[in-house]
């Protein structure tokens, strides 16, 4: 028999009790009971030989909860998009996607930022790799400019020696040498020196000499004439190329004749007394052009003799 016991100044809910199978509970004061929800009546068992059927959509979130997560990995996507740079793009391998940059796991640093650092990173070795690349291009340029230059001066300087010799040569060839040899003459008159031994003034040089001593050609030239003339004895006259007329009088002997070629040192007489003279010697005389005669001495300095 179960009895209830009133607690002294309490609500008379919060002292009840309830007899449940012989049990107490009491109930906590400005609470009411529970109610609990009636349950779903189970199914009744399939009948013998059939299968119980599951339903499809049981264990799926509602369509909302769907749609919501749906936008969100929108969201999310184009978040990763925007924020992952142009040379930090996914790189897809197999099933597996991965970024060159992500976010840490325990930073939460973002993605863009290591993506952005790494880029301006790799910007500037370009850069300098650009700049040597350059440096060693215009180096390059530069060598090649003046190997170039250097070819260039070495063939003007060998064009320059050749030329050079040529020129030596045809000066050899064509150089003045003296009539008689050193230490064998003595010159007695100048040219332009008056006389009444000469009915003019002289207009010559006289080289005087013993009798037969040989006289060499001044010049390159060809023999045009080789005669008895006058007061001038026995004369060779010798035409330069550039026309001048070199005249070698008073000879003894002549050794060439009119129309021979001959070269600066070579022996077209011999030293005599003919003609209008008072002892052996050779009487040179230059014309110029075929004309008047100017002054042997000069002549010859210019051309580098010194008589």
């Amino acid at each position: 028999m179960s009895t209830t016991i009133p607690l002294p100044d309490a609500p008379a809910a919060s002292v009840a009790a309830r007899s449940t199978g012989g049990r107490r509970k009491a109930v906590k004061p400005g609470r009411a009971p529970r109610e609990r929800a009636p349950r779903e009546p189970r199914p009744a068992p399939p009948a013998a030989g059939r299968r119980a059927r599951t339903p499809f959509l049981r264990g799926l979130p509602a369509a909302p909860t769907l749609v919501g997560v749906a936008a969100l990995a929108v969201a999310a996507a184009g978040a990763v998009t925007v924020s992952v740079p142009q040379d930090q793009r996914p790189v897809s391998s197999g099933s597996i996607t991965r970024l060159a940059g992500h976010a840490g796991a325990t930073t939460g640093a973002s993605s863009s930022v290591t993506a952005g650092a790494l880029s301006g990173r790799e910007r500037a070795v370009s850069r300098d790799s650009q700049r040597e690349a350059l440096a060693d291009a215009a180096d390059a340029d530069l060598q090649a400019a003046a190997e170039q230059q250097a070819k260039e001066r070495n063939a003007a300087l060998q064009s320059l020696a050749a030329s050079a010799e040529k020129q030596a040569s045809t000066i050899a060839k064509n150089a003045w040498q003296l009539p008689v040899e050193t230490g064998v003459y003595h010159l007695t008159s100048r040219f332009g020196e008056c006389s009444l031994l000469w009915s003019h003034c002289h207009t010559g040089l006289d080289f005087a000499a013993p009798t037969g001593t040989p006289i060499h050609a001044i010049a390159n030239g060809t023999v045009t004439s080789t005669q008895f003339s006058g007061a001038y004895g026995n004369r060779t006259i010798v035409t330069l190329e550039d026309g001048t007329e070199l005249w070698y009088c008073h000879q003894t002997s002549y050794a060439v004749h009119p129309g021979d070629k001959v070269l600066a040192g070579q022996v077209i007489g011999a030293v005599g007394s003919t003609g209008n003279v008072t002892g052996p010697h050779v009487h040179v005389e230059v014309r110029p052009g075929a004309g008047d005669p100017v002054d042997p001495y000069q002549a010859m300095l210019a051309h580098g003799l010194k008589p």
